[in-house]
């Protein structure tokens, strides 16, 4: 398995991988590969029973980032013997390595689509011949999205090796909880047991729209009451590209001018994630590019109402408007603020909608149904009968 990140540092594509992998771990040999900018983490490590190797790159060195190809090579040759298969989670520079070493060893190449305008094929044909011929030689790919399928399609590579699976969750930790227990939760997270929470778990990132989500969050909490809080998880400053730590700092001074600073809560990381989402009666996704976002998998499990900016064949491929959640326009913070006023005017209608997407999860989102599909395909790629595993 490779991954740009793997726990304990977090990422959507890291921690698809590390279910994956814990789900399967009984009957797949798995060894992860990943890059870390963190030097307190170690560069061979064990989770969850698993063998981690970490390449360690500091984005602001040169040096560093010209001896990866070495270091990262040295980490594939030591373990390549054990495997039959590089699963590549997401596709980057580091991965046209990665493609290489496994067609000199006669690996197998399986690569999941993560997200479109990323590492979809029509966005790869436009990074130039060699990245793209290296991209093809995959086997499988995996689309976590009826989008990505489509961008495969587009680019008319063989249909014979694509595989729809999309991220699965897992149904026991992320669940509802009763109401004294989500009292609880909010003390034990410090956050206010008044009135309603809304929440936001992402990147501070330009593509997510955090600072859209206050505005409107802020339009609403100044005119209705009880008070509501805005939970907002996520790393605000980080060496990764997309995060734009200009955001946090900005989400923060107009909630001061507005006399709100004392109802907003940063929480810039959580190993618990799911008890956050316990704690909230609103989940609010008002990102314009995801592959398949596993916050909002994750939110409707926990049975809340969840609110989503309407992405074609991805949000709008998991709710249906009005029946397990609301969808609004991408960048319309006119029609957010109505979507946040009707679950705070209407909290039957939030119950409703929150029950709905639990349903949504359990019929069609659960992790051992989705890492079971991917424990056929290994299969099928190897010519490996089922009875033999």
């Amino acid at each position: 398995m490779v991954t740009g990140a793997y726990y304990p540092e977090l990422s959507g594509a890291g921690l698809q991988c590390r279910a994956v992998v814990r789900r399967l771990r009984n009957v797949v040999d798995f060894t992860v590969l990943t890059t870390t900018a963190d030097r307190s983490l170690p560069v061979a490590d064990v989770q969850d029973g698993v063998t981690v190797q970490r390449v360690l790159v500091d984005p602001a060195s040169w040096w560093s980032r010209a001896t990866a190809v070495g270091r990262f090579t040295l980490a594939f040759i030591r373990v390549w013997r054990r495997h039959s298969i590089v699963h590549l989670h997401g596709f980057s520079r580091k991965s046209i390595l990665l493609v290489w070493l496994a067609l000199v060893t006669r690996k197998q190449i399986a690569i999941k689509l993560t997200s479109a305008g990323h590492d979809d094929p029509v966005t790869m044909r436009g990074r130039g011949r060699f990245a793209y011929w290296c991209y093809t030689r995959a086997s499988v790919f995996f689309a976590v999205s009826p989008r990505l399928r489509d961008l495969y399609d587009a680019a008319a590579l063989p249909p014979s090796r694509l595989r729809v699976i999309p991220n699965g969750v897992d149904l026991e930790r992320f669940r509802p909880l009763a109401t004294h227990d989500r009292e609880a939760s909010r003390r034990d997270l410090s956050i206010s047991k008044g009135g309603s929470v809304v929440l936001f778990v992402g990147f501070f990132s330009q593509d997510k729209r955090p600072h859209l989500l206050f505005e409107a969050w802020a339009n609403v909490a100044r005119s209705t009451a009880p008070e509501s809080t805005l939970v907002l998880v996520g790393a605000t400053k980080s060496s990764y590209y997309e995060v734009d730590d200009r955001l946090a700092g900005d989400i923060r001074r107009q909630a001061n001018v507005l006399g709100l600073a004392d109802r907003i809560r940063f929480i810039e990381s959580t190993h618990e994630i799911e008890r956050v989402y316990q704690s909230a009666d609103v989940f609010v996704l008002p990102s314009v590019r995801e592959g398949l976002p596993n916050v909002l998998l994750e939110a409707m499990a926990s049975g809340l109402a969840c609110i989503a900016t309407r992405i074609e064949n991805v949000t709008d491929s998991v709710i249906e408007d009005g029946r397990n959640g609301l969808l609004v326009p991408a960048d319309d913070v006119p029609a957010l603020e109505n979507a946040l006023r009707r679950f705070t005017d209407d909290p039957e209608l939030a119950a409703r909608l929150g029950h709905e997407a639990r349903r949504t999860m359990v019929a069609r989102y659960g992790l051992d149904e989705i890492a079971g599909q991917y424990l056929a395909v290994y299969r099928e790629m190897l010519g490996v009968p089922e009875c033999a595993v």
